[in-house]
């Protein structure tokens, strides 16, 4: 999945427009529950190697909130890194180049929206 693809997915099936923060990364762009407006996916372009890769050209990765358990295990893969510039242990980043399937990319940002999702508790 590419990084229009995923934008256009998002919006369809989540209706969440793009929030673009810092006048810095124009190109970042935040995903929040309108709700609580907790992020569920950070869309971004950083350079490999601050992701741990030997080359410096630029990648397009999304960032989602993910089970520790399970990141520990998505990290042996290929396309998956330790999360950029969020929490390690709760999110994970995932490179937008097609090294991740799809339907891998769709699991995980409805895992990661479920996530976030506002709690109702009760009374």
């Amino acid at each position: 999945m590419n990084r229009g693809d995923l934008e256009r997915f998002i919006l369809n099936h989540y209706s969440a427009e793009p929030e673009y923060p810092w006048l810095k990364y124009p190109r970042y762009e935040v995903f929040r529950h309108k709700s609580n407006q907790k992020w569920f996916a950070l869309i971004m372009d950083v350079p490999k190697n601050k992701l741990g890769l030997p080359e410096t050209d630029i990648l397009d990765v999304v960032n989602f909130k993910c089970s520790p358990l399970l990141i520990g295990s998505l990290l042996d893969e290929k396309g998956f890194f330790p999360a950029y510039h969020m929490s390690k242990e709760n999110w994970i980043t995932i490179a937008l180049d097609g090294s991740v399937s799809d339907e891998q990319v769709k699991t995980l940002l409805d895992w990661s929206y479920e996530a976030t999702a506002p709690t109702i508790r009760k009374k």
